[in-house]
């Protein structure tokens, strides 16, 4: 099977885009035709210097063709020095030339480790975030209400996203999941049991127990009719009615007494019976087995049921609206709390030098994290990227970038080497 290699990668075009592009494709054409320029005027000086000096000229004829000779020299030096850096001159492969395309990967390795030794050490990082006061920064940004409001809205955005991303039916079955296996997993019993206890000893149910006391009183005294029936119900059929009414009147007095006494007297036996079930109950919800097993039998029955199920499953449904809704409203309680919690916080971490200094200290710390475990690999972006981009065009891209200012090395080259040719001949006319 043919081995597939891996695509290369074009750099980016420079800011603007194709205008842009082309603009500086003019501006490098125009400076080079300038450089050009200055070595052609100096080997036009060189040729009529050379035949006015054959022709007899005067002895001053000789410091201007020095000085001409050295500046096409520089010229042409500087010519190949730059060119040298994006292609072979003249076409000719001479060592070390067209550089840049032929050790792309050798200046994208350099690059990376020259930014991860200056930029991302973690002594670099500490001090420049140290000098810069983050949270100094950002605290008097964040008092600023409306740039408040403008984090909010974004959180606000970014929260939308998110929840409209997930699903419902994953949320749900997430929910289901984390609170039937919380709910099912452990025992009811011993907790239940310790916290009865608790409310037992306290007296806390008194309150309820009066309340059962009361309804049932108030049941009696509104019911005699009903009670009247249920005893005339159960009286023998051969029993006289008369006496079957006698016997529920006095069924109902003595029921009606019996629920008077338990409503008044707190200190009854009947409560002081419930007090003893309550505290028995709560005792055996912890140690005995058997009403641990019952109580477990009626959390599978609670969990399970059909209402409680649906319940679960329409709790992300309801969280989800009314979050949605309170994200999208600017005046909802949630927005405003978030901003007034992000206008306190600025104020605070400009006000409060401790707290800046733990926010400090977090940034810091954080910062020094990234780059002493993961400066390899930020430095690898640029190693990779330069990798994948193409020779040829990398290095027309870059030669577009600041060929143009190297023309000025060409221009530069011309007239420092005139100026030095011109030294150098006028040295050596005076010594010799």
């Amino acid at each position: 099977m043919e081995q597939l290699t891996p695509a290369k990668v074009l750099p980016a075009d420079p800011p603007g885009g194709l205008a842009g592009e082309e603009e500086k494709r003019r501006a490098l054409r125009k400076m080079k035709l300038v450089a050009l320029s200055f070595l052609l005027g100096a080997t036009v000086v060189f040729l009529l210097t050379s035949w006015a000096q054959a022709s007899g000229w005067p002895g001053w004829v000789g410091y201007v063709r020095a000085a001409a000779e050295a500046g096409m020299v520089g010229a042409l030096a500087d010519w190949f020095a730059v060119t040298a850096l994006f292609r072979h001159p003249l076409g000719l492969k001479i060592p070390h030339t067209a550089i840049i395309p032929n050790k792309k990967d050798a200046l994208g390795n350099s690059l990376g480790d020259f930014v991860g030794s200056n930029f991302l050490s973690e002594e670099v990082v500490r001090d420049k975030l140290k000098r810069v006061e983050i949270a100094r920064r950002l605290g008097g940004w964040l008092a600023e209400p409306d740039n408040a409001e403008r984090v909010t809205s974004e959180l606000a955005t970014a929260v939308r996203a998110a929840v409209k991303v997930l699903r419902d039916e994953d949320i749900q079955a997430i929910m289901e999941q984390a609170v039937a296996r919380r709910i099912i997993d452990k025992p009811w019993g011993p907790p239940l049991g310790k916290i009865l206890q608790g409310v037992f000893a306290d007296g806390a149910h008194h309150k309820l127990v009066d309340l059962m006391c009361d309804r049932a009183y108030e049941w009696v005294r509104d019911n005699h009719t009903t009670m009247l029936r249920v005893v005339s119900d159960r009286a023998p059929s051969w029993s006289p009615k008369f006496v079957d009414e006698m016997l529920a009147d006095k069924v109902y007095g003595e029921v009606l007494s019996f629920a008077w006494a338990v409503k008044t007297d707190v200190n009854h036996p009947m409560r002081l019976a419930l007090d003893k079930f309550l505290g028995e109950f709560a005792q055996d919800l912890q140690t005995n087995p058997d009403v641990m097993a019952r109580a477990e039998q009626v959390k599978g029955q609670i969990v399970h049921h059909e209402e409680v199920q649906r319940l679960i499953g329409s709790a992300w449904s309801t969280a989800k609206e009314m979050l949605l809704t309170a994200a999208e409203d600017p005046s909802s309680e949630l927005r405003r709390r978030v901003r007034l919690g992000l206008t306190s916080l600025g104020e605070r971490l400009v006000s409060d030098d401790q707290l800046r200094s733990k926010a400090d200290g977090w940034v810091e710390g954080a910062a020094a994290y990234l780059v002493k475990n993961y400066s390899r690999e930020i430095t690898t972006i640029i190693t990779d990227t330069v990798e994948r981009w193409d020779a040829e065009e990398t290095s027309r891209k870059i030669e577009l970038q600041v060929g143009r200012d190297l023309q000025f090395i060409r221009i530069n080259g011309t007239v420092v080497g005139a100026l030095a040719g011109l030294v150098i001949y006028a040295v050596a006319e005076l010594l010799f």
